[in-house]
């Protein structure tokens, strides 16, 4: 098939006008297309978030593309790996022997991927196994709108800041804290993982454009802030972030493969419905090169 026939048949298009673009009609082999190829990456690099849908390809198809993007990164807790490939994070709610087979209610909160890491990985990759229509959404915003957004006066408080991320907020208590006082399961996570600092307004090296980079539930402070400037920029992050008029829902549809800009994109799961099993594959990519902002 020559990239006319191709381009013929393949659907692309804005999902809105502040984030995202859809492909249709797209297979893999399709996307063995070096044209086609170059043109999810510019979709992704200037969109955000891209998606293609119904795309029907194997784990090893999955790795295979975001191989693509960068280097596919084995995910931290092996028991939610998949069996047979460590790159693929298993998300789901669905059991198998009465055994848990992956990671239930991930990201059901606002955030930017791993933020909490010194250098987390720059994109998501995400392909639906088996997703009921009506719940389990994804939700996105795109960081950089959500800056441009922000009053002008909030534009110059927090204009050279640097902002401190952990993961504490939302560390889960499991069986090996059983017996930890509150102040001794904090020491823990603290120690597993250390509070890190990134600047909060970033350039992306791509667009140009400036963003907000850090959520209120990875954020621990704006380092300069007292305590009652934080909780009021925090409280207009999360408006700016969740406002109806600038997020995405994602409704998934079987076997989508979704992608973004992990520092680009804020993004939260909704809940499934009770009864509904949903179960996703998640890649997490690192950069080839550093990532420059």
């Amino acid at each position: 098939m020559t990239v006319t026939e191709i381009e013929t048949e393949i659907r692309i298009n804005d999902l809105t006008p502040f984030i995202g673009a859809e492909m249709t009609g797209v297979t893999y082999e399709d996307l063995q297309d070096p044209v086609l190829w170059d043109k999810v990456s510019t979709l992704l690099h200037e969109r955000e978030l891209v998606v293609i849908r119904s795309l029907d390809i194997t784990s090893e198809q999955q790795i295979e593309l975001a191989s693509r993007i960068g280097r596919p990164k084995p995910f931290l807790m092996a028991k939610y790996r998949h069996p047979e490939h460590a790159e693929i994070m298993i998300s789901s709610n669905a059991k198998k022997n009465d055994m848990a087979i992956g990671v239930a209610r991930v990201g059901n909160f606002w955030h930017q991927d791993s933020s909490y890491q010194k250098d987390a990985p720059p994109y998501t990759m995400l392909h639906g196994i088996d997703v009921p229509g009506t719940s389990g959404h994804t939700l996105y915003a795109n960081a950089a709108d959500v800056y441009d957004r922000l009053p002008e006066e909030w534009k110059e408080r927090i204009e050279g800041r640097t902002a401190v991320h952990t993961v504490a907020k939302r560390q889960r208590i499991s069986a090996e804290h059983a017996g930890l006082s509150i102040a001794e399961f904090k020491a823990l996570v603290e120690e597993q993982y250390p509070p890190v600092q990134h600047p909060l307004v970033k350039t992306d090296p791509t667009t140009g454009r400036r963003y907000v980079y850090g959520a209120p539930e990875y954020m621990e402070r704006v380092i300069g802030f007292d305590a009652n400037e934080n909780e009021e920029f925090f409280a207009l992050l999360d408006r700016l972030i969740q406002d109806p008029e600038h997020v995405y829902t994602h409704r998934w549809t079987p076997r989508d493969l979704v992608v973004w800009k992990c520092e680009l994109t804020y993004h939260a799961a909704t809940a499934v419905e009770p009864g509904v099993d949903r179960t996703v594959h998640r890649v997490s990519i690192e950069a080839r090169d550093p990532w420059a902002a």
